[in-house]
């Protein structure tokens, strides 16, 4: 998100025309980022998920 890009999918050479998704194959693209979400799978059903969303406040933290 800070940087402006999305990474891209790597070899990705035919995607299913029936996945109707927008798809960044073998190549960054260059998009501003609002939010992301980001999945971790692990062995014997460890799981995690975190969606972090850009602050768009005051980055002041004083009274």
């Amino acid at each position: 998100m800070e940087k402006g890009y999305i990474h891209p999918t790597i070899n990705l050479e035919n995607p299913d025309p029936e996945c109707d998704l927008d798809y960044v194959p073998n190549q960054a693209r260059k998009k501003e980022i609002n939010c992301a979400l980001s999945n971790s799978l692990g062995f014997g059903g460890h799981n995690a998920v975190l969606i972090v969303k850009r602050w768009f406040g005051s980055t002041h933290h004083g009274e």
